[in-house]
């Protein structure tokens, strides 16, 4: 009796009641944000909303250099998660932080804050917020120029922005937030040791624009002279004579015209 009535239960109707299945959105085109509540060119894509009874919702949002937010609060908070470059965020009345590719970023319920890129580096970040009764951001004023950080009259512009940036502004913003300011600063090797190595390479593959810009950053980074003539010489071995030549008259410049350091032999 109990297997009959164990069957009837799991061919009844009440079991054959469709299961939530799970979705796909597919990437959509990117769509300009809303002018009202961002300044600057700014562009959404990827956004998504869950199903009751999830409250979730979010997209990927890429900011232009100076581009930002409106100031706003969210209701249940929001999280961050910057996937290219180098931006800002700040809660009002807080100093200005900076942001970069890793960083993750919480913003607690009713803090009125915004976050956008820097001045001169595009940032792109996926925003995550729940929302409480079909509402998620309360849109407030917008940033003005004299509350966005301006670019101080002193800075210069990187290595890589004045080589590239007026051609290829993403190659250099890549170079200087990807190459430096991930991969020279992790700490397995010193950055004595990165520069060394990249010497090493670029006199190997007879690179001397590049060489020029590296042999003064390895003197700054603690590499004497004298080590750095050594390595010439001994890549001469390996990288053939020509290399080498080269590598000598490119120190010879490089060397004039950078100071010696307190390694340096007397």
């Amino acid at each position: 009796m109990k297997t009959f009535v164990a069957a009837a239960i799991l061919f009844s109707p009440l079991s054959a009641v469709a299961q939530p299945q799970i979705q796909i959105t597919r990437n959509t085109p990117q769509q300009s944000a809303p002018a009202e509540n961002f300044t600057g060119s700014v562009r959404i894509d990827s956004a998504f909303r869950g199903t009751s009874p999830s409250r979730v919702s979010g997209a990927r949002v890429t900011f232009e250099p100076g581009a930002r937010t409106a100031w706003h609060t969210h209701t249940l908070g929001q999280t961050l998660i910057v996937t290219a470059g180098t931006g800002l965020v700040q809660r009002w009345g807080d100093p200005v932080q900076e942001i970069r590719q890793g960083d993750i970023v919480w913003i607690p319920a009713g803090q009125k804050h915004w976050h956008g890129a820097s001045p001169t580096s595009a940032m792109t970040h996926i925003a995550i917020a729940e929302q409480l009764d079909g509402k998620s951001t309360d849109w407030m004023e917008k940033v003005t120029d004299e509350q966005y950080p301006a670019i101080p009259a002193t800075t210069q512009p990187t290595a890589a922005q004045r080589l590239m940036g007026d051609i290829a502004p993403k190659l250099a913003d890549l170079t200087d937030s990807v190459l430096y300011g991930d991969v020279w600063q992790r700490p397995q090797l010193s950055p004595r040791d990165r520069s060394l190595a990249t010497v090493a390479a670029l006199i190997a593959m007879n690179r001397p624009d590049q060489l020029r810009s590296h042999l003064a950053l390895a003197r700054t980074n603690g590499l004497t002279e004298e080590q750095l003539v050594e390595a010439i010489t001994h890549l001469a071995f390996y990288a053939g004579w020509p290399s080498a030549v080269t590598a000598v008259g490119v120190a010879r410049d490089v060397f004039k015209n950078t100071p010696r350091n307190n390694n340096d032999a007397k």
